[in-house]
């Protein structure tokens, strides 16, 4: 073995950089363009520690890294600018030391060879067996890739994991991701939201009954605890678990035994636990709603998700592959984004998060009459829950006329907005224009005149 270190990277410019802050932190650097090259320079030496680029032409970094650990050489470090849950994964399957996703930092680059060089003399830990990961999850904002990073590398352990984001982030997803890359995959991956479950059948939903333990319990019925045995059971919403059921989890957790309702069996259990929640658990645990203890056992591990505002460049690939998905659910022909109508989309808050976008493309399917999507249709498509969505439409529409190249849209719209605000407070007054104003905020006189106006401008 040699005390170089290979780079293995098509990009010479990456190349150079990366060649250049590892020597100036003291390292003998050795630099390769493909695959075939390091193939040739193995058979007379081998490297104290590689880094290899993901996506090359020919080869690709990940076969290197399989034939390197099939020959025992490492470690190995993997780059890409590339990054999404399937190769971070794969890469830390086939025991890649670090991940680091393009464009990276040159300090922390180095700061990961010096830990790998330091703990290469550490017997390594078992890995999972592959297995793929929902694609559902994707992503290729700096958010998301910590986000594939943290499953890669918590994925393959036992512990306990909290995952904490907005209502429609995409918690479950990423539950089932860690089962699905777990050594449990092979057992049950159990879901159950705490807070859709009314409280006085959450203990029965958890632990299980026996025949007789309450009205209308005639069977014994094995809870989720027993149908999660050996795999992974994800906890919802576990901030709105009522404190009784906490104390009886918090038991569960640190001795892994429970009865069921009405039982005297004692039964031991075998599961990993990921719970979620939108709220701040600290924040309840001050305001006495949520046990201390029992926060402390589910927050071993924390991965946290963005949400869909804090992760912008990842709407359109999001909104691309939701739209294709759905014509293929729906069996319906095919249709794409126009490039103003995906620009447009990328600039909504989405307080729904991906869920919302989910929606919003599934809606778009059914509803734009074309096969190119235009900002025009999103108006048609807007949903009528949210506040916010009135001003979303507004912006839609101005953006499609803008592109129409329409005259006079300030004036128009505000015209517009003045009317259909001066009916809504009318009908709302049954037809008295001194409470109308008053409701709106302004004067009669002001009034009249804008009904005034309104009027004579119709055709």
């Amino acid at each position: 073995m040699t005390d170089e270190i290979w780079i293995v990277d098509d990009d010479r410019g990456v190349r150079f950089v990366l060649s250049e802050a590892l020597r100036d932190a003291g390292l003998a650097v050795r630099e390769f363009g493909d695959v075939a090259t390091v193939r040739d320079a193995l058979r007379a030496a081998r490297p104290s520690l590689l880094l290899t680029d993901v996506r090359m032409p020919g080869e690709d970094g990940l076969t290197l890294l399989n034939e390197l650990k099939a020959q025992g050489i490492g470690p190995v470090i993997v780059m890409s600018a590339y990054t999404d849950v399937a190769t971070t994964a794969a890469a830390y399957r086939a025991d890649a030391a670090d991940y680091l996703a393009k464009p990276f930092d040159l300090d922390q680059a180095v700061a990961s060879v010096q830990r790998a060089l330091a703990s290469a003399a550490l017997p390594a830990l078992p890995k999972a067996e592959p297995i793929a990961i929902n694609p559902a999850l994707l992503g290729e904002s700096a958010p998301m890739r910590e986000v594939f990073r943290l499953i890669g590398r918590v994925a393959a352990s036992d512990l306990n994991v909290l995952i904490t984001g907005e209502t429609g982030t995409g918690k479950e997803l990423v539950a089932l991701a860690l089962h699905e890359e777990s050594a449990r995959r092979g057992h049950p991956f159990v879901a159950l939201n705490t807070a859709a479950i009314p409280s006085e059948l959450l203990e029965s939903e958890l632990f299980g009954h026996e025949a007789g333990a309450f009205t209308g319990a005639t069977r014994r019925v094995a809870g989720r605890f027993e149908q999660a045995e050996g795999g992974t059971l994800f906890l919802d919403e576990i901030g709105d678990m009522p404190l009784a059921l906490q104390t009886r989890l918090l038991r569960v957790l640190a001795g892994g035994e429970f009865y069921r309702v009405g039982g005297r069996e004692l039964i031991r259990g075998n599961v990993r636990i990921v719970a979620a929640t939108h709220q701040d658990l600290a924040a309840r645990v001050a305001t006495g709603q949520f046990r201390a203890d029992l926060m402390h056992r589910l927050d071993v591990v924390r991965i946290e998700l963005p949400s869909l505002r804090a992760r912008r460049s990842d709407i359109p690939l999001l909104a691309q592959h939701f739209l294709a998905a759905t014509a293929q659910q729906l069996k319906l022909a095919p249709k794409r984004f126009s490039r103003a109508a995906l620009k447009l989309i990328g600039q909504r808050d989405f307080p729904g998060n991906v869920r919302e976008l989910e929606n919003l493309c599934r809606r778009l399917m059914v509803i734009a009459p074309g096969a190119e999507i235009l900002p025009s249709d999103f108006a048609t498509a807007a949903g009528s829950g949210s506040g916010g969505e009135w001003t979303d439409a507004l912006r839609e529409w101005a953006v499609a006329a803008l592109e129409q190249g329409e005259a006079d849209i300030h004036a128009r719209a505000r015209d517009a907005l003045d009317q259909t605000l001066l009916q809504a407070a009318l009908q709302a007054s049954d037809g008295h224009r001194q409470n109308a104003a008053q409701a709106l905020g302004v004067g009669r006189n002001t009034l009249t005149r804008k009904l005034g106006a309104s009027r004579t401008r119709k055709p």
